[in-house]
């Protein structure tokens, strides 16, 4: 059993804090929903719902035409919370929530977001790749769009087996169900799902698949993916929390208070005949080590400035 398999897995819950799960989710269902609200909107105005797919639709989901790309890069992101069909929302975020479960559980809730979103782009990348160069569309196939969360969820899947490939579901059905298997039903449910005649989505899934392999093996070499992917997202909400606010006062702090390692201020008795010759009594009735600090730094004062 590997390293990250012996990771005490926590509970996860809707609503717990830095739960990357649920707001992946929420997303999903929230811009598959509007699109949705859209086109009912469409279809009671009596809409044709060629117009609502040219109007709305294809500034959410990914072209496979580069130069429409060009003009909604935003796409790259946005396609993969978008569904245009319930059924495929229902089931996708049903994966994802079997599998997101299990790589909070073992790598923790600021990786799975990273891994989604790499998921995705190399799913977008590779089809467009493949649409582009390996093998361009027809005129009539020009229109192909990719929409949906299958590629993140399969870079998610491949990298929940990778991560811990004895992994078991269901302990109770005679000591449970390797992960394995429930990755590779997933598999053959999602190519099946994609029309034979458009191997460009084919290339997405296996792109994503590469993209999960690769994302633990960094992990496992001690290099964090999605370092920069937190760290870009702390900055960005930082700016909009006010206990975060960067300190106004930090240049007119360095300049009045800070002093550097020295002590502000130095206390130092004021040279005077008298003074000297009141500690020179004391010396010779008490002795030297009589006198205080104050009182040696007099003396050695006034020794300098004699000199």
């Amino acid at each position: 059993m590997g390293v990250l398999e012996q990771t005490k897995t926590k509970k996860i819950f809707f609503g717990a804090d830095n739960d990357a799960l649920i707001r992946i989710i929420i997303i999903n269902i929230l811009i598959t929903a509007l699109l949705f609200l859209i086109r009912s909107i469409y279809q009671l105005s009596g809409i044709e719902l060629s117009r609502f797919q040219h109007d709305i639709a294809a500034w959410f989901v990914l072209p496979s035409d580069a130069d429409t790309l060009i003009t909604r890069p935003w796409t790259l992101i946005t396609f993969m919370f978008s569904h245009t069909d319930l059924w495929s929302l229902i089931a996708n975020m049903l994966w994802l929530w079997a599998f997101g479960f299990i790589i909070q559980s073992l790598l923790g809730s600021k990786r799975l977001v990273p891994l989604y979103i790499y998921g995705g782009l190399a799913g977008a990348l590779f089809y467009l790749l493949y649409s582009n160069l390996i093998a361009p569309p027809d005129a009539g196939d020009s229109l192909m769009t990719l929409a949906g969360a299958n590629a993140p969820i399969m870079a998610v899947a491949v990298a929940a087996t990778v991560a811990a490939p004895l992994y078991r579901i269901f302990p109770m059905l005679n000591g449970g169900i390797p992960l394995w298997v429930l990755t590779v039903i997933y598999a053959v449910v999602s190519f099946a799902g994609i029309s034979y005649n458009y191997p460009a989505a084919y290339s997405a899934q296996l792109a994503a698949a590469i993209t999960g392999f690769w994302f633990v093996n960094r992990l496992n070499n001690g290099y964090d993916p999605g370092r920069w992917m937190n760290r870009l997202y702390n900055w960005f909400f930082d700016l909009f929390n006010p206990d975060k606010m960067p300190d106004t006062d930090i240049s007119r702090h360095s300049l009045f208070y800070d002093t550097h390692g020295k002590p502000p201020y130095n206390k130092k008795s004021i040279l005077s005949q008298e003074r000297i010759d009141e500690i020179l009594d004391k010396i010779n009735s008490t002795g030297y080590d009589s006198l205080s600090h104050d009182e040696k730094d007099i003396l050695h004062r006034a020794s300098q400035e004699d000199l």
